[in-house]
């Protein structure tokens, strides 16, 4: 299989990319931009109440970002221009036929006119709402493929999924497809139609009982939990993707189509600089967490294998393969992109350097004092969190229980906010656990077969790096992507 000219592909090609203020969007688009400024346009779709809002958020939400300053200075003052000859921004709404386009000429023209579509969209909540879940991740990918088959010239359709479909399966996960109603535990009955039904129901009972906002959104996160496990995922977020790779491949019909599969995103590792981010994500905020000194212990594995990849690297696979696919159309092929398999980081690792790291570079309090950092506990159960918790809070709050009783509730509001905080904790160590714990290596065979193609016939195969070998952890994490979060936070 040859490659040839990535740039050479990009050339005049019309791209339709949605999910356009989302971060791998922006990365795309200025990677895009700054390597190919001869590509014809990149339509985003963004959620807008018209076009007006649309292009606020353009300017404000995407280019407006420190990640195009290098774009900037390659443009100069022919930045603004550029941008409003190469971006069209598109109001519009995953969730709905037609991506809930109103304007039917726009709609003719894309139409007309799309060479790639590639579907960024998502909610990436663990424990969102199964209504706002299930209309995003998993019908949202359904109206996607509608449109895409619309498409008269369309070469080629990317999805970007999660690796961790995979649910809480050990050992080696392999890149297969999901079959239409198939399920992690072998539990029969799943049906996106029916699990549609169910949210209707639930969200029409409990507005027949009267119940508030915030008591909606409490059941309707339950009901997520509740409808993932019925099936073997363990979280919302990865069971309405995987219903949304069910609806790609049992739709696309003759659409040539890939999917992608990344691990846990981080910060760009080379371009357009080091160390972009944008939003806390999970081992971040346990980082952040610990440099605070709010992070006393850690419950899990120190020596699972934590499976991380660069937002740039996640990028450049997502082009490769794009490119792959529209020359040389074959069945639907899933691309894992991650490091586990070629280049393995475990928690210790991310332990020693958010250590080194802050101990060197300590966190600056409120007060102006820098917090002294130490090794934190680590749990490697379920059962010594329990007992930790037991001897730590619930001792305590039961204590409050019966002094509260005792004093005529003169303690409630101690009380009622320390029994909320165990609550919320206890709450996310049962949604996060399952990679607390996580004890399995994603196969990247296809992702290494795209490699070693580009390698051998991608004429600008450097500029398109998405090997993990590369990747020094220690100094990425010390020099990069720690001292980048911390830019974030304080920006």
């Amino acid at each position: 299989m040859e490659l040839g000219s990535a740039l050479q592909f990009l050339d005049n090609k019309s791209i339709l990319v949605t999910g356009g203020t989302g971060f791998l969007a922006k990365i795309f688009v200025e990677k895009i931009l700054r390597v190919q400024p001869n590509v014809k346009k990149l339509y985003l779709l963004v959620r807008a109440a018209d076009h007006k809002s649309a292009i606020h958020r353009l300017h404000h939400e995407i280019v407006g970002k420190d990640l195009f300053r290098n774009l900037k200075e390659k443009c100069g003052v022919n930045f603004s221009s550029f941008i409003s000859q190469k971006i069209t921004v598109i109001p519009g709404d995953l969730t709905h036929q037609d991506l809930g386009l109103h304007d039917s000429d726009l709609l003719q023209l894309l139409c007309k006119e799309l060479d790639v579509l590639l579907n960024l969209a998502a909610t990436t909540n663990f424990d969102e709402r199964y209504d706002v879940a299930l209309d995003l991740n998993t019908l949202g990918a359904k109206y996607v493929v509608d449109f895409a088959k619309k498409c008269a010239k369309l070469q080629v359709l990317v999805h970007v999924s999660t690796a961790y479909v995979s649910g809480e399966r050990s050992g080696l996960i392999v890149e297969n497809s999901y079959r239409m109603g198939e399920t992690l535990n072998g539990v029969t009955g799943l049906d996106v139609n029916i699990e549609k039904q169910v949210v209707e129901d639930q969200l029409h009972l409990l507005r027949l009982q009267g119940a508030s906002d915030k008591d909606i959104t409490i059941a309707m996160k339950d009901l997520g939990i509740q409808r993932a496990r019925l099936y073997g995922w363990p979280n919302t977020y990865v069971f309405t993707k995987a219903m949304g790779e069910m609806m790609v491949g049992e739709l696309k019909d003759i659409i040539p189509a890939v999917i992608i599969r990344p691990t846990i995103i981080t910060s760009t590792y080379k371009e357009p600089f080091p160390g972009w981010v944008e939003g806390i994500r999970t081992i971040d905020s346990l980082a952040v967490g610990y440099a605070k000194g709010k992070l006393t212990f850690f419950l899990g594995d120190l020596e699972a294998i934590v499976d991380v990849i660069p937002a740039d690297m996640v990028v450049n696979a997502i082009i490769v393969a794009m490119i792959a696919e529209a020359r040389h159309q074959q069945p639907q092929t899933i691309y894992q992109v991650g490091s586990s398999i070629r280049n393995p980081l475990r928690y210790s690792n991310l332990q020693d350097y958010g250590f080194r790291y802050f101990t060197k570079n300590p966190w600056i309090n409120k007060d102006g004092k820098p917090v002294i950092v130490s090794k934190v506990t680590v749990m490697n159960s379920m059962d010594s969190f329990q007992r930790y918790m037991a001897f730590r809070y619930l001792l305590l709050l039961k204590g409050l229980e019966l002094a509260n009783a005792a004093f005529c509730h003169f303690f409630q509001g101690v009380y009622s906010n320390l029994n909320r905080k165990i609550n919320w904790v206890m709450r996310l160590v049962d949604i996060y656990r399952p990679y607390l714990f996580f004890n399995a290596t994603f196969d990247d065979l296809n992702t290494e077969k795209l490699r070693m193609t580009a390698r051998t016939s991608l004429v600008e195969n450097d500029m398109f790096y998405f090997d993990p070998k590369s990747i020094d952890w220690e100094d990425y994490f010390m020099n990069i992507h720690i001292p980048g979060i911390v830019k974030y936070i304080f920006k």
